[in-house]
């Protein structure tokens, strides 16, 4: 089997996590790397609907049921997206992954943390990141960078509840960043863009070395 390399992005709403992932796709083709992109929820015809239920669902999902069906998306797309392209030796870059279902479930919702990672781990079959890049910005400048109309994650009837939400996400991030520092790259997102692609860069061009990827690009 190749061996792939798997880097994930996470952070909260508007910290810049699809820039960032388009800007390092854009390096690794310059240095003729074969890519795969992609963002949770979505990624494959059952992904792509998920998202749209969870972004903007009529009716209201209940913590578990988005925990479930964030899974639900994740299992596809790990099992017909991102293991193949891993075992192509290609470098796969994910607008979020497990990680975030802890951040938003887990802190921001109030499952147990036990739960979520049991679940996480069935849906991925214990798949986890090569590095994870988290892109910290306080919640209250992430909220007021949207400038696309809200979905279920950034409105509410209440706007302090969806604030409260978001800092309890917020912190969230920084504890898993903590507990393992030798796998996440925390970065400020309020850093310009060209500075944080230039940090991930620095991090991201020595791992290349372990990486036996095919030339041809894969992008989804």
């Amino acid at each position: 089997m190749n061996v792939g390399l798997f880097i994930t992005f996470e952070g909260g709403e508007g910290a810049g996590k699809s820039t960032q992932v388009r800007l390092l796709r854009d390096r690794l083709k310059r240095r003729n790397m074969s890519v795969t992109m992609v963002r949770e929820p979505g990624g494959t015809p059952l992904g792509d609907w998920l998202r749209q239920l969870l972004k903007f669902s009529p009716t209201p999902l209940t913590p578990e049921a988005e925990l479930l069906l964030f899974n639900a998306s994740r299992a596809q797309l790990v099992a017909d997206v991102i293991r193949p392209a891993l075992e192509r030796g290609e470098v796969v870059l994910c607008d979020r992954f497990t990680d975030s279902t802890l951040a938003y479930q887990g802190y921001g919702r109030g499952i147990l943390l036990n739960a979520v990672e049991d679940v996480n781990s069935i849906a991925t079959g214990g798949l986890k990141p090569n590095l994870v890049i988290f892109l910290n910005l306080p919640p209250e400048e992430g909220l007021i960078r949207q400038s696309t109309p809200g979905d279920r994650f950034e409105t509410g009837p209440d706007q302090k509840d969806v604030v409260a939400f978001h800092q309890r996400v917020h912190q969230g991030y920084l504890e898993l960043a903590r507990r393992e520092p030798q796998r996440w790259l925390t970065l400020d997102a309020r850093l310009s863009p060209q500075e944080v692609s230039r940090l991930i860069w620095q991090r991201v061009e020595p791992l290349l070395e372990n990486v036996k990827a095919s030339r041809t690009p894969h992008d989804h």
